[in-house]
């Protein structure tokens, strides 16, 4: 019998889903309109319909032995989706439990960016380290810690919300609430922020200029920097020091071997990787200069979010037979 799991990576958007083997083959991967569902319960009931589907795909030799769910506020403990900002249902929503029920597997459950730590643990560059630290630059800015081989849940379970530490106490607002988080100027939406604040400060030509917040995207940024566009380099130098400053910040906590950037953003390559590091290294302390790397994920591709997730099973399942030969 073969095993798989189904991996399913929860967005403000779109929802992906997958069916992953044991060597992070994709078997089978769809998506669903997360925006779809005004209500909760519905978009359950699409996505556990959407699961069944794929099941069918696979012939009767295939075995799945568990569901990963990656999504942000996600409460590793309790299986619950916790006042996420970015989706529309509001309060705890118990959807580990909805998919144990329905699907009589175990469910595991936990923040996208630290599904994106163990899959990169399990599948990506970091499968001989120990210590280091995922960053997740999408819509937002996510981090997931992995310390002596083990992903760091903290005392509730949502633990790592670098996201949400501060930049500046009454810099930009944003969605948590809060006033200059430091995914308001490191990601996507951060990014273009700071393009449009440039915009108005500067008089430089710019072919960014004419283009609506609502159009510019990472895409467009990242082209135009390469062609010298002056406003799009200046905006990738500044996002690049206020996230090399804070990384500087995050080694002195949890000493990694490496840290990794993950997400669109990341993908600018030297444009964001060589002012986060060059301004990391000036701000680090002085005994971790030249000792921590910034790297690429090594999952960087449109299946990742739903290795990410999938690897949560079986990262819990390989923990379960190890907790069992202790026992022995």
């Amino acid at each position: 019998m073969k095993e798989f799991t189904a991996g399913v990576d929860i967005g403000g958007t779109n929802t992906k889903f997958g069916l992953v083997d044991r060597e992070g083959t994709v078997l089978f991967q769809g998506t669903i309109r997360t925006t779809d569902y005004s209500e909760f319960e519905d978009y359950f009931k699409a996505m556990a319909e959407a699961v069944r589907h794929s099941l069918t795909t696979l012939s009767s030799d295939h075995k799945l032995v568990g569901i990963g769910i990656g999504a942000a506020n996600g409460n590793y403990y309790t299986g619950t989706i916790e006042r996420a900002t970015n989706l529309r249902w509001k309060g705890v929503l118990p959807l580990a439990k909805l998919f144990t029920d329905d699907f009589h597997v175990p469910c595991i459950l936990t923040n996208d960016a630290n599904a994106a730590a163990v899959g990169e643990m399990i599948y990506g560059n970091a499968q001989s380290m120990k210590d280091f630290v995922v960053i997740t630059l999408g819509t937002g800015l996510g981090s997931g810690f992995v310390c002596n081989g083990i992903l760091l849940n903290g005392h509730h379970g949502i633990a790592g919300e670098l996201g949400h530490t501060s930049v500046n106490p009454t810099g930009r607002f944003c969605n948590c609430g809060k006033r200059g988080c430091l995914e308001t100027y490191v990601s996507a939406t951060g990014i273009k922020r700071t393009v449009y604040k440039l915009l108005a400060d500067h008089l430089e030509n710019s072919e960014l200029r004419g283009i609506s917040f609502d159009n510019l995207n990472t895409k467009m940024i990242t082209e135009a920097a390469h062609r010298g566009d002056i406003v799009a380099r200046a905006a990738f130098e500044y996002t690049g020091r206020i996230l090399g400053m804070k990384l500087a910040e995050t080694v002195v906590h949890s000493d990694p071997e490496a840290i990794f950037l993950f997400g669109g953003l990341s993908q600018a390559g030297d444009l964001i990787f060589k002012p986060t590091i060059r301004h990391m290294e000036e701000n680090l302390m002085p005994l971790f200069r030249g000792k921590v790397k910034v790297l690429p994920s090594g999952l960087q591709n449109q299946a990742a979010p739903i290795l990410g997730a999938s690897s949560l099973v079986w990262d819990y399942l390989d923990k379960k037979v190890q907790l069992k030969l202790e026992m022995v």
